[in-house]
């Protein structure tokens, strides 16, 4: 592992610890703006009937799957599909931004599928897509672009494929 994936991960654990020094480290940040106006959209079916998939961005995956690049300054801007049946028995994390120590633990605190599996039981939310997506949340500088205009629209046209009416983006 290197040098600089140790000093982000120690990082990611004293900012848990100490939420003064996250507090620091945010206000640094410049998110970049968004351009046009914020699509909202009114879902078509009632939630009862409705098909949803989970994509997050807090870097989780199958562990025979590749991880996601922390080596990249700009972050990783390449999403991993999960598969709902295997997901909980099978995973790993590679994010180095935060601390998922708990989330290593329970992976429902960042991929909330058992509670979602107990409202489809539960008769309140129709179905769960079997197939849910991952993307590692800390993606920056030209990386933004292929996020935008390559992966996320890969991944938006594989959800419309599979019928979801809509989607739950947890972050990391």
């Amino acid at each position: 592992m290197s040098v600089s994936r140790l000093k982000n991960q120690l990082l990611a654990r004293l900012t848990t610890a100490f939420p003064r020094l996250a507090e620091h480290f945010v206000a640094g940040y410049q998110a970049q703006q968004s351009r046009g106006k914020i699509p909202f959209v009114r879902p078509v079916k009632p939630l009862r009937s409705a098909r949803l998939a989970l994509v997050t961005t807090a870097g989780i995956h199958h562990t025979a799957q590749p991880p996601f690049d922390m080596n990249d300054k700009e972050g990783d801007p390449s999403y991993r599909v999960l598969d709902s049946n295997t997901l909980f028995d099978d995973f790993t994390v590679t994010h180095d931004y935060y601390d998922h120590s708990d989330a290593e633990k329970d992976p429902n605190i960042i991929f909330p599928l058992v509670p979602l599996q107990q409202l489809v039981a539960a008769g309140v939310l129709g179905s769960l897509a079997d197939t849910h997506y991952s993307f590692m949340g800390h993606i920056d500088g030209s990386h933004i672009k292929t996020l935008v205009e390559k992966t996320a629209s890969e991944v938006a046209s594989k959800l419309k494929a599979d019928g979801v009416d809509l989607v739950l983006l947890t972050p990391a």
